[in-house]
């Protein structure tokens, strides 16, 4: 692991995810007031996912096969976070002022994590916990209204069940590799935009005219997509907890275009900032290294040939230049700093 940590592939993936994603808010309250909360949301993933398509497309990028276990995630990460977790967002946001539903919200990015730690054993430190909650501090606190009234209890359960449908959603992603990210960030565009209209258009949602479409979908294609297909870059290369605690900084940054769109600078800003900096300053001064043994296996996704990918090509490969094919793993063991990565999903 060379050079600044914060242009380490992964690292900076999850980053400039959490910046596109939050730039959507402010961009989009700019453009296009008025909207129901599902009428945007479907209108954004649909502009991701077809313009994703497009490109890959132009590109002439084909879908791959997935591999032998592959299936059953990407099925539950699409149920969970692109079909239930839009339906049960609507259903909480019907009965729970805004106030509470905005601090309820942050419990995807805690239940990411606890779900990568319990459920799926990724290896999450002190340190990295302690820096997560400084960030989730922060998100609170730019989010705190003054006040916090919550509805009754099926509105408070569907608002969580949101949020563990999407954290599901992250953690199940994770495990599909074998795909392009931008297939993926396609996929649940082109399965969350129906689904978050088809829940607008039920509950009595005005029907928006060309420009408020183009507008939205237009956003929704660098905010949405370009954001999902980083962040699932940065899921694969740091793992889910990390690359979560990275993409919860996300409505700083769309609270700093605020300000420059012209609202004042208020001290929830700034205290927010100082605790997410200090929070993305203990997961970029993290130093994990040990002797660690990796098992022998044969896989297909993209990768460049560094300590863990040296194997021979039919054709030569320029060094640092990405790639993808079906190549095989010897056995090895060997000690050096890393994430809990594709390779590195060993227990401590």
């Amino acid at each position: 692991m060379n050079g600044p940590r914060w242009l380490r592939p992964g690292i900076a993936a999850a980053l400039a995810a959490s910046v596109l994603f939050g730039l959507s808010t402010p961009l989009a309250k700019l453009l296009l007031a008025g909207l129901s909360p599902w009428m945007l949301a479907g209108l954004l993933y649909l502009g991701s996912g077809v313009v994703l398509a497009g490109w890959r497309l132009v590109r002439g990028q084909r879908g791959r096969r997935l591999a032998h276990g592959e299936v059953w995630p990407l099925v539950g990460a699409i149920g969970a976070g692109g079909i239930l977790a839009p339906v049960l967002l609507m259903v909480g946001l019907a009965g729970m002022p805004a106030s509470g539903a905005s601090l309820l919200l942050n419990a995807e990015a805690v239940l990411t994590v606890a779900i990568a730690w319990l459920v799926f054993g990724e290896h999450v430190n002190r340190r990295t916990l302690f820096g997560f909650g400084l960030i989730v501090a922060g998100v609170v606190v730019l989010g705190w209204q003054g006040q916090a009234t919550f509805g009754g209890w099926w509105s408070t359960l569907a608002l969580v069940g949101a949020c563990l449908g999407w954290a599901v959603d992250n953690n199940l992603t994770r495990a599909v590799t074998s795909v392009d990210a931008t297939w993926l960030a396609m996929v649940k565009g082109l399965v969350a935009g129906p689904v978050n209209l088809a829940v607008a258009f039920l509950v009595g949602g005005a029907r928006p005219g060309p420009s408020v479409v183009l507008g939205a979908m237009s956003l929704g294609a660098i905010c949405y997509g370009l954001s999902l297909a980083l962040f699932i870059v940065g899921l694969r290369a740091l793992g889910t907890a990390r690359a979560g605690a990275y993409f919860s900084t996300a409505p700083f940054f769309g609270g700093l275009l605020a300000v420059v769109l012209g609202e004042p600078v208020t001290v929830p800003l700034l205290l927010a900032a100082a605790l997410m900096a200090t929070g993305v300053w203990l997961h970029l001064s993290e130093h994990h290294s040990h002797e660690h043994m990796h098992a022998a296996v044969s896989h297909d996704h993209w990768h460049i040939h560094d300590d863990h990918h040296q194997h021979a090509h039919e054709h030569p490969v320029d060094p640092g230049r990405g790639h993808r094919h079906p190549h095989a793993h010897e056995r090895l063991t060997h000690g050096h700093e890393h994430f809990p990565d594709t390779h590195h999903r060993h227990g401590h």
